[in-house]
């Protein structure tokens, strides 16, 4: 029996290299946010709909496809998110974003065209996986960057069921370009979001005996807290609050009857993650209460932390070094990802995609300025076909040829 092959992989997209840098820089010049993703979706099923799959709408953004046999013995879901953020950009690229605050700053677009590269490459062997009873899923992920995030629209719509293995990437621009992190367990932090509303009598900033300086109470708020939290949980869970949004007033001399502050919680312990929402909400009471101010405390769980399993981080080394790659070692980030819910119905693991061009300027996620060097897109497409590939060679070693 034919075998699927990973010199027919590099082959097939390096062939279509120039393709996948133009579907790239198409999705980069319209960014969509969270559940507004209906052009990229529209995008994405069209160019697999044209390497011949059927690709299926998720019921509100996002796409699904699957290649291979029609009941597998083995399947492999390959995930990349595909909402963009609410920052302007300000990389002055000809390609770059015509939609007014919105922009790909965290690589979204690299993270779907390199999975469509993979999907294209995988079709070329369709029935060869056909033929050895082996499927892989392509996952098209919208909203990402909310919470709740996509991941569950995904989970909820069964698209993992019956799934034995999960593997995605994020673009890392630490790394250079055909660099691949890998680490084996938590590779990020569970991220959680906190809201806080404050509400009291205010009036004149002379007579701040007469009012209820809600002002002050949230200033206090947004310092005690975290260092209360500190002192309230074990320091190796990595606990950390760190306030975005502040907001109370609109005069310098007139204490507000309002002020609300909104953040996140991070935290590198899964189990620390899984119980510490009431102590967050008990905390913010107690720091507030000697001010005489009325409370609302808003606690909504994100994604528990991604931890990569030993057998996904050796699929995802072995893709890497057939394709060409090099895999590197990486530490776990304070980052979130909702990708660890996929995890928790299928093992596999994320790696981190260099975008860095050697020598040059190294950019940070979810920054306006942020470019990618655009060889990272058949990186990252040779690192999930060949991923695959590997997940499939593990389970059964006659399965995947290496030329």
């Amino acid at each position: 029996m034919e075998s699927p092959s990973y010199a027919a992989v590099r082959g097939s997209i390096a062939s279509r290299l120039p393709q996948l840098v133009t579907i790239r820089r198409d999705l980069h010049r319209h960014p969509e946010v969270s559940w507004a993703e209906e052009r990229t979706s529209a995008v994405i099923a069209e160019r697999l709909t044209e390497a011949g799959l059927a690709p299926q709408r998720l019921t509100r953004t996002g796409v699904v496809a699957d290649i291979g046999a029609a009941d597998p013995d083995f399947r492999v879901v390959l995930r990349a998110d595909i909402d963009a953020l609410p920052v302007r950009e300000r990389t002055g690229l000809d390609w770059a974003s015509v939609s007014p605050g919105v922009a790909h700053a965290c690589g979204h677009d690299v993270h779907a065209t390199a999975l469509l590269g993979a999907g294209f490459a995988l079709a070329d062997q369709v029935e060869v996986l056909r033929a050895n009873g082996v499927a892989v899923r392509l996952a098209f992920q919208p909203a990402e960057e909310s919470i709740p995030g996509g991941a569950e629209l995904v989970i909820d719509e069964g698209f993992l069921k019956e799934v034995d293995a999960a593997y995605a990437l994020h673009c890392d621009p630490s790394l250079d370009v055909g660099k691949v992190g890998l680490r084996e367990g938590p590779v990020t932090a569970a991220a959680d979001r906190i809201d806080v509303k404050l509400t009291g009598r205010g009036g004149h900033t002379s007579r701040p005996q007469l009012t209820e300086d809600l002002t002050f109470a949230l200033a206090k708020i947004i310092t005690e807290v975290p260092a209360l939290l500190s002192r309230r949980v074990d320091p190796r869970a990595g606990a950390l609050i760190v306030w975005g949004q502040v907001h109370a007033g609109a005069a310098g001399n007139v204490i507000p009857s309002s002020g609300e502050a909104s953040g996140t919680l991070r935290v590198l312990d899964a189990e620390v993650w899984a119980s510490i929402g009431p102590l967050v909400k008990e905390l913010v009471e107690a720091v507030a209460r000697p001010y005489g101010v009325g409370v609302e405390v808003v606690y909504t769980p994100g994604v528990p932390p991604v931890v990569n399993s030993a057998e996904g981080i050796a699929d995802l080394r072995t893709g890497a070094l057939q394709t060409g790659l090099d895999p590197v070692a990486t530490s776990q980030s304070m980052g979130g990802e909702d990708f660890a819910w996929f995890l928790h119905h299928a093992p596999g693991a994320m790696a981190r995609l260099g975008t860095r061009a050697p020598g040059g300027t190294t950019y940070d996620l979810h920054q306006g300025d942020l470019i990618v060097d655009e060889r990272a897109i058949g990186a990252g497409a040779m690192l999930l076909a060949g991923t695959a590939l590997a997940a499939f060679a593990r389970r059964s070693p006659a399965h995947v040829a290496t030329s």
